[in-house]
């Protein structure tokens, strides 16, 4: 789109559809839903996270070999310092988690920054398990973070470290799958956007990657997952657990015509129920179709996508991944809302820092993408005119 095409109408609008630059590691479309490099995200979900890592990285597959490697690499590089740590005690508990997870970023790269983006990104992404736990634990109450064993596998590492209340068996591997499914979604997405943005003024990888979490932890972004979750719990205490599909479909017609929001439907890309959310659909119907949450998120996805459908102005009436991730993992023994942007920020992260590689390390042949400088019109406050 030329300068010259651009009319009113596209002003103050988020600068949704502008084109700005090229994203390497996923892409959204419309109807097929998000691909990780080339592959369809329903084809990964059930790999191991370091493999996922490791395709976003690379832009490919890796052999057994080059996995092996990877792992070990990644191992090497695992640990935070005892004086990070130490520092992350002693943030204060007060406010939401995610200024907590923020402010503990920056203080893992006061120690560990090299100035070397692909070291950064990897150096951050091999930590993030033990941060990420080590914020939670601290927040929570829930006392000191065990030592991180690595060795164990990326997630099955954090897994170990968070020291959540009566953990169920199953928790490890509903963490890896929240891991994947949240690791990259384009390059345009607010958080992605925010920490390409700060990079592009050079600032360090670890104070980047911060800015982005920032930008993740609002209601409209990365929050959404927690609203959501209130928002079927809510729903199930209204209906009870033994509701009917048209006893939810009544309250959900009763919000809106109260004026009331429905969450966990629409996106601003895709104009298909959100594979992400088919995903953790399946994994909830597998191992958790009895849990009365999980039950009422079900109904939910049927009522609410034939009452949307029937409003021609929703251009996305389906479910997006917050709909169920949040019941999902409250379901598998994670009832913790006020941590499930966390668990979102410790997997995007990992995108969002391959992605600033890229900008930085690669584009426009290796010059990098220029400081991020958009052209804003003069206008009056008391004006309709541009």
């Amino acid at each position: 789109m030329s300068l010259f095409e651009i009319t009113k109408e596209h002003l103050e609008t988020g600068l949704r559809g502008f084109p700005v630059g090229y994203c390497v590691t996923s892409s959204v479309d419309p109807q097929k839903g998000l691909f990780y490099t080339d592959r369809p995200l329903a084809e990964i979900a059930s790999w191991e996270p370091e493999r996922v890592i490791y395709l976003l990285y690379h832009g490919s597959d890796p052999s057994q070999e080059e996995l092996g490697a990877f792992k070990r690499d990644l191992q090497k590089r695992a640990l935070c310092s005892e004086k990070t740590l130490d520092a992350v005690t002693k943030l204060p508990r007060e406010g939401h988690p995610m200024a907590l997870f923020s402010a503990a970023i920056l203080i893992l790269g006061m120690e560990a920054l090299t100035d070397d983006y692909r070291e950064d990104c990897l150096n951050l992404i091999a930590k993030l398990p033990q941060l990420t736990a080590a914020v939670i634990n601290h927040h929570a109450g829930w006392g000191k973070t065990p030592d991180s064993r690595p060795e164990l596998g990326y997630m099955e590492n954090f897994a170990q470290m968070v020291r959540a209340p009566n953990k169920s068996p199953t928790l490890t591997g509903i963490f890896s799958l929240f891991n994947i499914l949240h690791y990259d979604h384009g390059g345009g997405n607010l958080s992605t956007f925010v920490g390409k943005a700060v990079a592009s003024g050079l600032e360090d990888l670890y104070g980047s990657i911060s800015a982005a979490m920032n930008a993740l932890a609002g209601p409209r972004h990365g929050r959404a997952n927690q609203e959501c979750l209130a928002f079927v719990q809510e729903m199930l205490s209204e209906v009870g657990a033994g509701a009917t599909e048209s006893q939810v479909e009544e309250a959900i017609r009763g919000k809106l015509s109260r004026k009331e929001l429905v969450y966990g439907f629409g996106h601003a890309v895709l104009r298909v129920e959100d594979p992400r959310a088919t995903v953790f659909y399946e994994e909830s119907q597998k191992q958790f179709s009895n849990d009365p949450l999980v039950r009422i998120a079900f109904l939910i996805r049927k009522a609410g996508t034939k009452v949307l459908k029937e409003n021609p102005k929703v251009a996305c009436p389906y479910p997006n991944v917050d709909a169920i991730s949040g019941s999902l993992l409250t379901a598998a023994g994670f009832p913790f809302p006020e941590y499930y942007t966390v668990l979102f920020g410790l997997s995007r992260a990992v995108g969002i820092a391959i992605q600033i590689v890229y900008e930085r390390c690669e584009a426009r042949g290796g010059k990098g993408t220029p400081i991020v400088r958009p052209k804003y019109l003069f206008k009056h406050r008391h004006s309709d005119d541009t």
